[in-house]
């Protein structure tokens, strides 16, 4: 088994022949990665087995979704990565290019970061996703996935690697880390001089421990407190519909909703539907409920679990929802900005003032209009995947494609020029 700095050192060594791929090189090993992936689906799939059958008594049904794979699922990876192999090449873009003066001629060009290290969790999808945006960035890729998806994390980059040796793209562009303990994560965080940026993607506790340890760059990914509000002026069916999905369709995601803001003037009205809507017709159809967090004005409507403080600052990734009764678009957006992690918050309005005002004053990645959160997504703003998604505001926000995974230099052009 090789060793975390023995990684790290094979992926510094081949750091300079990567920004000497060019387009077509970069794009054939992508292809030839994702035929490989759904060629050797079985070998993935006999990998992930393992890893369910080791995890079931330990985590959440939710959390297992994340971690199953299927044919399907497979299939989607290999998709993502030709997406990927379709996108333009961000790198040696002229970003600007100025004339001075003096005849100096100064470009202002995209370059690859350099060796890129993610640390993620139970999502083994990710590392097919990671490994192909460092690749078309022209990054070495360090992967260090959660121990419960290492047999299928494994089993994928196996197979990438076995594709790049059909390639110009060397084979340690991309690397798994082996040592799926704590030291590993710790070594990648302070591996000053070998890794250019690190990117954690998984719960709180990991990004806290990644931005609170890191010595090497480090982009904050977000813990998702997604917020919809409902507001007086409401398409109450659209918004039905919109909070079902943004609750239902994929609890485990960082963009799905956990918090439910409802303007006490149609509260009313409002809040029985969405109980029917999110409890008693999921209960009829044979699907997992939704357990509604209730404020006191809330509570007083509907039936739920009396929300604690806490239940507005937690990132439930299951089938849970906070609801509160706010007096209007200004206390719905305090509110955000109090409980906010900056990840995605919807309004849900046909009043265009409103929409304008929540939109200009809420301070999150990504702020939608009569639209559910779940569309903070790397493919659906058509970037192929993504890599995570920021929320910070250096460097990068919100889903990280190939251009974040791009830094710049300046070339200088002169002629016999001093100073």
């Amino acid at each position: 088994m090789q060793s975390t700095q023995e990684i790290l050192d094979r992926a510094v060594a081949i750091k300079a022949s990567m920004n000497l791929l060019s387009t077509e090189q970069k794009n054939e090993a992508l292809l030839l990665a994702a035929d490989a992936l759904e060629a050797s689906a079985s070998e993935i799939l006999e990998a992930n087995i393992l890893d369910i059958e080791a995890a079931r008594e330990r985590i959440s049904p939710v959390m297992l979704d994340r971690l199953t794979l299927t044919r399907e699922r497979i299939a989607g990876m290999a998709n993502g990565i030709r997406e990927v192999a379709a996108l333009p090449d961000p790198v040696g873009r002229v970003l600007s290019q100025s004339h001075r003066p003096n005849g100096l001629v100064i470009e202002k060009v995209s370059v690859p970061i350099g060796v890129i290290a993610i640390i993620y969790e139970s999502r083994p999808n990710v590392t097919s996703d990671a490994a192909a945006l460092a690749l078309k960035s022209g990054n070495a890729a360090v992967l260090r996935g959660g121990k419960e998806a290492f047999r299928s994390s494994n089993a994928i980059v196996q197979i990438m690697r076995r594709a790049l040796r059909c390639s110009s793209v060397p084979e340690d562009a991309i690397q798994l880390i082996q040592d799926t303990t704590r030291q590993s994560s710790y070594d990648l965080m302070t591996a000053i001089g070998k890794v250019d940026l690190l990117i954690p993607r998984g719960g709180a506790g990991l990004i806290r421990a990644c931005v609170e340890n890191a010595k090497v760059p480090c982009v904050e990914t977000g813990t998702g407190i997604c917020h919809i509000y409902v507001d007086a002026k409401a398409n109450m069916e659209h918004a039905l519909n919109i909070i079902e999905n943004a609750k239902t369709s994929r609890p485990s995601v960082c963009n799905a909703e956990e918090v439910c803001l409802v303007h006490r003037d149609i509260a009313r009205e409002f809040l029985p539907q969405l109980e029917a809507r999110l409890v008693d017709q999921r209960i009829q159809l044979g699907s997992v409920p939704v357990e509604l967090r209730l404020d006191e004005s809330s509570a007083q409507i509907i039936e739920g679990v009396p929300a604690s403080e806490q239940d507005f600052d937690t990132e439930f990734l299951d089938y849970i929802l906070a609801v509160a009764v706010v007096k209007d678009v200004d206390e719905a957006i305090s509110h955000i900005a109090a409980h906010s992690t900056h990840h995605s918050e919807a309004v849900l309005t046909e009043d265009p003032e409103v929409a304008q005002k929540f939109m200009q004053s809420v301070d999150s990645a990504a702020v939608y209009h009569n639209a559910s959160t779940r569309f903070t997504d790397g493919g659906e703003f058509g970037l192929g995947c993504e890599m995570g998604i920021s929320t910070q505001k250096m460097h990068a926000r919100g889903p990280m494609g190939l251009a974040e995974l791009t830094a710049y230099k300046y070339l200088i052009y002169g002629n016999g020029h001093i100073r």
